[in-house]
């Protein structure tokens, strides 16, 4: 029997072309976590052929001192990561990547250029290179750029996470802090060798006490330039957000380090201290109050716009983007049977991602990348809910 094809009346064609409502799950390349992992292992042996170096420099038991002496600076230095990074915490690879960076690989450059300054300095001048330019030259211009290289590189390999400012200063604390870890460590070990327990006392207090975050002031203009490149989709431009960024922090460092060669009794260290880096150290918690403040109104406006979608309730805006909210939505969560509490960090989470993504896409970086994202939050959102719901 034959068949027709006018025998059967065709659909009505539509006036304009269907607009997708369903894309197949991209599912998340291995790529990117393996090169991550390789990036940190490779670094991890870097770190110990510089600890080795420091062993073999300054001895086992000074390094042993140093090490342990060390830790305090970094876990306040870390603590205060941990706290600015609470909103939208980074991913632990990452943040591992960059304190592999400042403690290994940034060092390993600072020590590698000066060996080459001193060689040079003795093959043509018959002395070791002038201390003060050292210090406020060559350090503060090899130490920063290399810090600034780490920020390039995870500013391109997790574009994903590195979002806004805060992100930037995130990062920049992280490498700053095991750069100064390490630094530390020689610093110490030094310090026990040359004048003992007294020596190693002082030095303590000035670089552990007074100025633990001092590394992570440089850095952050860096991290806050890439940050800001990142919230204007800048891509191969961004290098030159980071050079303005590493001009600033060489700067800083030069003014810091520079003026430590004015100190020489009690009351000119109280001036230093009262007129270089209390500043310094005040105008880093004011540009971290006011990124934050900036990254809490930007989720509260894009999760506005998923509420008007029909993704959120106003009053789970509000809670998502207001610091008591979230701490009465978990304590709420944890009374719930089974204590729904990592649910609800969950939810809470990849909200916060969601609107951070959606900040990217209005900004126009890499639009299809992030819709895929977005609809991955989406869901994850959705079974966060419905856990929470019992469901």
């Amino acid at each position: 029997m034959s068949y027709s094809p006018f025998e059967h009346p065709q659909p009505v064609r539509a006036p304009h072309p269907a607009r997708p409502v369903w894309t197949s799950p991209v599912p998340p390349s291995p790529i990117g976590g393996i090169l991550g992992i390789l990036g940190v292992v490779v670094l991890g042996l870097v770190f110990l052929v510089v600890f080795g170096y420091l062993t073999l420099f300054l001895g086992p038991g000074a390094v042993a001192v140093g090490f342990f002496a060390a830790l305090l600076p970094l876990a306040v230095v870390l603590g205060a990561v941990a706290w600015i990074d609470r909103w939208e915490p980074e991913p632990r690879l990452a943040l591992l990547f960059a304190f592999l960076w400042g403690a290994a690989a940034s060092v390993a450059i600072a020590l590698l250029v000066d060996l080459g300054v001193q060689v040079t300095a003795l093959l043509t001048t018959g002395q070791g290179a002038d201390a003060v330019l050292g210090a406020t030259v060559q350090a503060p211009i090899v130490e920063e750029v290399a810090k600034g290289l780490g920020l390039l590189i995870l500013f391109f390999a997790v574009h994903k996470h590195f979002s806004g400012p805060v992100d930037g200063l995130v990062y920049a604390i992280v490498i700053a802090a095991g750069f100064a870890f390490t630094e530390n460590i020689q610093y110490f070990g030094l310090a026990l060798i040359e004048g003992g327990a007294d020596e190693l006392g002082l030095t303590f207090f000035m670089r552990a006490i007074m100025s633990p975050f001092a590394h992570a002031t440089f850095t952050a203009l860096t991290g806050l330039a890439l940050g800001i490149a990142a919230r204007r989709h800048a891509g191969v431009s961004a290098v030159g957000y980071a050079v303005v960024g590493m001009v600033g922090a060489i700067l800083l460092h030069a003014l810091w380090n520079g003026a430590t060669f004015l100190v020489t009794s009690l009351e000119s260290y109280a001036s230093y201290f009262v007129l270089v880096q209390v500043p310094i150290f005040l105008a880093l918690i004011f540009m971290t109050a006011l990124v934050r403040r900036h990254e809490i109104r930007l989720t509260r406006a894009r999760l506005g716009e998923y509420a008007r979608a029909g993704w959120f309730t106003p009053t789970e805006v509000e809670m998502l983007a207001t610091w008591p909210g979230r701490r009465q939505a978990r304590a709420w969560a944890r009374t719930l049977p089974g204590n729904r509490g990592a649910a609800m960090t969950a939810f809470t989470r990849d909200a916060t991602r969601l609107a951070m993504t959606r900040q990217r896409m209005i900004t126009g970086r890499n639009e299809l990348v992030h819709r895929r994202t977005e609809s991955e939050l989406l869901a994850a959102v959705a079974s966060a809910r419905q856990q929470l719901l019992g469901r």
